[in-house]
């Protein structure tokens, strides 16, 4: 990766069956679940829009078609709002993607993981660095960029890969990718090393990875001769380990509050922040906690 080579390609990975939030997702996928008035995918695809992406790639499988189906132009919806003089609706529908930026999707035939999706989207991504982001991590910096533009200009800045981290709770290692980061200056460091799940007595750090990836194309190379790690599957983080032997992987504590949108907790705690910050919804949303807490309150005693 150059230090003038700017991200223009993001994959999304989004095969994944979402069984946490079964029933709903047997016909809505994950990505689709709204936050107030728009779907979790749509909050990942602005990132990385913000970030100065053009090409947009998503893995999916071979059941999933409404990820597919709401980045597609809606004809007869756009005329009937047309027709029904509808015009901020109709922007809205329309202005899903603007158009200088494509959508591409591929197939992922079998769920071998999340470095197998990674893989996947090699034939569009080509020689060159592009970012992943796993839409089920929402990641929110009100006043400012975007967490994969902080990377971005990062990664553009040092010619180098960048790894989203956040701090974790120690006795929480175990769920997450955890880094050894060497001369880390509080924003940013060199990572030496990449544990996935460490139980809290092995973890090297308490920093961990989440869902935004800056990956310099060698990475392809590593995950077509990874062998399946844990669960059986190709791990993005097995390759990353191997990429970091040779060149320069940096960890980044990104600007920003990251909600786990895979999780129903995080799910509702997403909501619960945008309807707050919807000046429209603001006022109407506090006072409706306010009741449900009180009514609560009133219950428990």
């Amino acid at each position: 990766m150059s230090n003038t080579q700017r991200i223009r390609k993001a994959v999304f990975p989004v095969a994944g069956l979402g069984t946490r939030f079964l029933p709903a997702t047997k016909t809505v996928p994950k990505e689709m679940m709204p936050i107030v008035d728009r779907p979790l995918i749509q909050y990942a695809v602005d990132e990385a829009i913000d970030a100065g992406c053009d090409t947009l790639i998503f893995v999916t499988n071979r059941y999933k078609h409404s990820v597919a189906d709401y980045f597609d132009k809606a004809y007869e919806l756009e005329q009937k709002l047309e027709k029904a003089g509808k015009t901020k609706q109709l922007e809205l529908v329309r202005e899903v993607l603007p158009p200088h930026v494509r959508a591409v999707f591929v197939t992922q035939a079998e769920a071998l993981g999340l470095g197998h999706a990674v893989l996947c989207a090699k034939p569009i991504v080509g020689d060159e660095p592009f970012a992943v982001i796993l839409p089920d991590d929402l990641i929110w910096n009100r006043n400012g960029p975007s967490a994969l533009k902080q990377m971005a200009d990062l990664a553009e800045s040092s010619g180098n890969s960048v790894i989203a981290v956040e701090d974790v709770p120690h006795e929480m290692t175990g769920s997450y990718g955890i880094v050894d980061v060497a001369s880390f200056d509080e924003r940013h460091g060199r990572i030496d090393a990449i544990v996935e799940k460490p139980k809290p007595e092995d973890a090297p750090s308490d920093l961990a990875v989440v869902g935004r990836y800056i990956l310099d194309s060698r990475i392809f190379d590593l995950l077509e001769n990874q062998k399946p790690g844990a669960g059986g599957e190709i791990q993005l983080t097995d390759a990353i380990a191997e990429l970091l032997k040779i060149k320069d992987v940096e960890a980044y504590r990104f600007f920003g509050t990251r909600f786990d949108c895979g999780s129903h907790l995080g799910l509702i705690e997403a909501i619960i922040r945008f309807a707050l910050d919807n000046e429209s919804l603001t006022e109407g949303a506090r006072d409706a906690m306010v009741r449900a807490l009180d009514e609560l309150g009133v219950q428990e005693r």
